[in-house]
């Protein structure tokens, strides 16, 4: 077998520094490094090496500096490396990038392609799909077991989904984007590094490619990045410490009370009156969760009816899914749909990218929308960025907000670098598309009265090449439940593995959902699902309250939409009580559980 493995050179987030005065990062004296997912994606194709035999070869783009990944690569075992390098490919967007990525992979000829779910430094977890598209070939992402068949030519890959996971099957040559669990962590030895630096690097330019340059670097790239935004967070800072657990907590639900963080939340605005225009439709994926629509899907089509005001079109949701779904089409007018169109049938549940893929694309052939918004969920980054490159489009990948300039062109604001700035990304292409995260727009007051024209779509049957075999759902959504709460607790590895029961029984008694920090799911005390930072989810709950958390940027910026932020930490000099809480309580949080109910519960003592 042979695999090639995508793996993208970063800049150390907590190195880069923004320039106001430029409105650009300063990348100069920036050590760089592979981005981690990169690397499990990496760490995952050596073991199929080594179980099947073949080689492994470490695929980069970027420029002179690069090079230090693909050595990175070669001391953990990679058996070549090929570095794509020009000058011409400067400024390439996904699409661009995944157009010069996917022409170097076609002279591999590999059966097998392995990348990171995102990249670290962007966030942006397209650039696997759209090569998969280019090439033609099918896709599992977010896939956290790997195996292959190379005598049937089959893989059968483990994903993480929203619900929980699910297991697919499907026939190589693939592409195949790697979570954190496909493999352990792992660092070369000096002695590796050093036979690392003697190893040869083939080197690649635009002409070696089967590329003009109006397909990559800025000419190519259908998106493009308006003047940067910084991204300030303040915090309070404060520090709560005593020898009395049960006085520190009756003086930190006081405070609480004071910061108003148990005001009731304000009650959802109500959708803005229009009347449908003439213009293009702005089109809302809609995605269903176990209970019907998920919230992200009212909040996308309360943040579309608003634009319509201005763009003069009609707001469509586009329903797919098994018979009868069309059920929900009166829930989907209340939360702003003008029409909703359906697309029905056996073959479109369970969710398979290439027939989802395949009524995307015909609606938007057919009704030319002048906007696309889909979920940021694990289904949408799944099925936006494929779609994007069959189309050719600009895709903004979990974007956070969605608005128009002075010209009326569409901005989608997308966080980067760690959250530390806010990219205003336009495009050049028609319709504007973008993956939106869940929780950071507003749904608008559910209006029962409205009434949506209902379309019914016409599917045919697609054989779709990676088929479902076997699903698990988890206990409960962790997706909407955490999306929605108002408090959330978060566990760190401070709490132990023994006190991750307790945190739970305390959330459920307070009405409280749970997160983690990537520590903590690294472990396996919680499931990927719970993850909230960098390489996890969003959230903005009214209270969020850390327990054991050092207070590492991978996972704050995660909350930067948190109301109020607590932090309880043995140690003084923890970092999250360095601006990265409101209230910070120096104290044993084992000491201090026991209490906290009564800060935590209807606003703690009166």
């Amino acid at each position: 077998m042979r695999i090639v493995v995508c793996l993208k050179h970063v800049p150390l987030l907590s190195s880069l520094r923004f320039d106001p005065a430029t409105r650009r990062l300063v990348r100069d004296g920036v050590r760089g490094e592979p981005s981690a997912f990169d690397l499990r994606a990496l760490l995952g194709a050596l073991t199929l090496r080594d179980a099947h035999g073949g080689e492994v070869v470490a695929l980069t783009m970027g420029p002179a500096e690069a090079a230090e990944t693909l050595r990175h690569a070669l001391a953990l075992g990679a058996d070549r490396a090929v570095h794509l390098s020009d000058r011409a490919l400067a400024g390439s967007d996904t699409l661009a990038t995944a157009r010069a990525l996917a022409a170097a992979i076609r002279r591999e000829g590999p059966d097998l392609v392995l990348v990171g779910r995102s990249s670290v430094d962007a966030e942006t977890g397209q650039v696997g799909p759209e090569i998969a598209e280019l090439l033609g070939w099918p896709q599992a992402t977010v896939v956290r077991s790997l195996t292959v068949d190379p005598a049937a030519r089959t893989f059968e890959a483990e994903r993480a989904i929203d619900e929980g996971f699910e297991t697919v099957r499907g026939p190589l040559p693939a592409l195949v984007t790697a979570a954190e669990d496909l493999a352990e962590e792992r660092f070369p030895s000096k002695a590796e590094r050093l036979a690392a630096a003697e190893k040869p690097i083939a080197t690649l330019a635009l002409a070696d490619l089967d590329l003009g340059e109006d397909q990559v670097g800025p000419q190519g790239s259908p998106t493009w990045v308006a003047e940067l935004e910084a991204v300030k967070v303040q915090r309070r800072g404060e520090l709560l410490e005593g020898d009395d657990p049960a006085q520190l907590a009756r003086r930190l639900g006081e405070r609480l009370r004071e910061l108003g963080a148990f005001a009731p939340l304000p009650e959802p605005p109500p959708l803005p009156s229009r009347e449908p225009g003439q213009g293009p439709p702005l089109l809302v994926v809609a995605e269903l969760g176990p209970g019907g629509p998920r919230a992200v899907t009212a909040e996308l089509l309360a943040k579309a009816s608003w634009l319509a005001r201005s763009l003069r079109g009609p707001v469509e949701a586009l329903l797919v899914g098994g018979e009868g779904i069309s059920r929900w089409a009166e829930a989907l007018a209340a939360a702003g749909a003008d029409r909703v169109l359906v697309a029905e049938g056996a073959h479109l549940d369970p969710y398979t990218t290439e027939a989802h893929a395949a009524v995307l694309t015909t609606v938007i052939r057919e009704r030319g929308p002048r906007l696309v918004l889909v979920p940021s969920t694990v289904r949408g980054r799944d099925l936006a960025p494929r779609v994007a490159a069959r189309l050719g489009l600009g895709l903004t990948g979990d974007a956070i907000d969605v608005d128009l300039d002075a010209e009326g062109r569409t901005r989608l604001l997308k966080p980067a670098f760690g959250g530390n700035v806010v990219a205003p990304v336009l495009s050049r292409t028609r319709p504007d598309m973008a993956t939106i995260r869940p929780g950071v727009l507003r749904a608008a007051r559910p209006d029962p009265s409205r009434r949506a024209e209902v379309v019914s779509l016409r599917t045919p049957a697609l054989a779709s090449r990676v088929t479902v075999v076997r699903q698990q759902a988890l206990a409960a959504p962790v997706d909407e439940t955490l999306d929605a709460a108002a408090v959330v607790l978060g566990i760190g590895k401070g709490v132990g593995e023994d006190g991750v029961a307790s945190v739970r029984a305390l959330a459920q008694r307070i009405g409280a959902a749970v997160c983690a920090t990537r520590e903590v799911t690294d472990l396996g005390w919680l499931a990927r699902q719970y993850q909230v930072g960098l390489t996890g989810r969003a959230i903005a709950p009214r209270l969020y309250v850390g327990l054991g958390i050092s207070g590492a940027m991978e996972h704050m910026v995660g909350l930067r939409r948190a109301g109020v932020i607590v932090a309880v930490n043995r140690s003084p000099k923890a970092p999250v009580f360095k601006g990265g809480c409101d209230v910070g309580v120096v104290a044993d949080l084992h000491a201090l559980l026991p209490h906290l109910e009564t800060a935590l519960c209807a606003g703690g003592p009166r």
